[in-house]
């Protein structure tokens, strides 16, 4: 990547635009989403932006962009719908430094806009580093097709648990309780249009201490595999983002690991970084509920790791993609 994915805190902070004409009044729809205060510095606004402005959603400024509000600003959009102006805002900006999108000049910008499904509180961002917009629009139907509409509103509601949920949920047992809520009878609930059978779902499950039929032993995952993270089925792939503990030989090496959770332990079965038993810290983490998955090759030995299972549940994936 050229480019580092993340989210900007823009909360109480002011977002500059400069220019008042449509780009500038497309980078206001967007940022409007938002809890900024935004300012948008032009001589004149056409008529959207003037409505904006008489509302009071955002701060006109009509006077010449100098370097110092570009300094004081979190991001600067750079949108005259100019090309020969914007390079000249766009080295105004620079010279203090300032964070800045250009619009339709990716060579310019040191941040993009990307492709937005709002499910707020979720937001997913889908971006192309300015080469592929269209693409990353395409991507963006797909997901809006994946996530229901109302699906903010779940989200928002885990958010106002999360306390209610560390004082009633065994650490142990937390994410086994969020993938219920986010992949069981709450979220079909909810999805269904019936919310606030879904919130008492959710509030029943920590007065009880966790999700209905997880306590227990956890689970060992075999997932098949090769050295080219792309062969990975798409459940292998959910079994890595789910694991707490992931096994790997240095047959297959590293690369499908890019595919699992950041905070997910990793463990060599072998080679130099390897613990002398593996097998007693498998069979320690499931006896704590914990998911484990090991990624296997038809040249891997695990009949250890199986034994050192005992009342875990086992589940042999399908091979890997074609």
């Amino acid at each position: 990547m050229k480019t580092f994915p993340m989210f900007l805190q823009v909360a109480g902070r002011t977002v500059l635009i400069l220019g008042g004409g449509e780009q500038a009044a497309q980078k206001c729809r967007l940022l409007l989403k938002t809890e900024a205060r935004i300012t948008v510095q032009a001589a004149e606004l056409d008529p959207e932006l003037s409505e904006l402005a008489a509302r009071g959603r955002i701060r006109h400024d009509p006077s010449a962009p100098t370097a110092g509000a570009c300094a004081e600003a979190a991001i600067v959009f750079i949108a005259t719908g100019e090309e020969a102006r914007d390079r000249e805002l766009h080295a105004l900006a620079k010279s203090v430094r300032a964070l800045v999108n250009v619009v339709d000049q990716p060579a310019l910008c040191d941040a993009y806009t990307p492709s937005i499904v709002d499910r707020d509180p979720l937001v997913v961002a889908i971006g192309s580093e300015g080469n592929a917009p269209i693409l990353a629009r395409q991507v963006k139907t797909r997901v809006e097709e994946m996530l229901e509409p109302r699906l903010g509103d779940l989200v928002a509601l885990a958010g106002r648990l999360r306390g209610a949920v560390a004082e009633g949920v065994p650490p142990e047992r937390r994410r086994d309780f969020w993938r219920w809520v986010f992949t069981g009878a709450p979220r079909q609930r909810h999805a269904a249009g019936a919310e606030r059978e879904a919130a008492r779902l959710v509030k029943e499950a920590i007065a009880a201490g966790g999700a209905p039929g997880t306590q227990g032993a956890g689970l060992l995952s075999l997932v098949p595999t090769t050295a080219d993270r792309n062969h990975l089925t798409l459940q292998a792939v959910q079994r890595l983002q789910e694991a707490d503990l992931i096994l790997y030989s240095a047959e297959i090496g590293t690369a499908p690991l890019e595919l699992a959770r950041r905070d997910a332990a990793r463990m060599a079965l072998d080679g130099p970084l390897a613990p002398a038993d593996p097998a007693a810290q498998v069979a320690g983490a499931l006896a704590e509920g914990a998911r484990v998955a090991v990624l296997v090759t038809p040249r891997s030995d695990i009949a250890r790791l199986l034994a050192a299972a005992g009342e875990a549940q086992i589940e042999h994936l399908a091979g890997v993609a074609a």
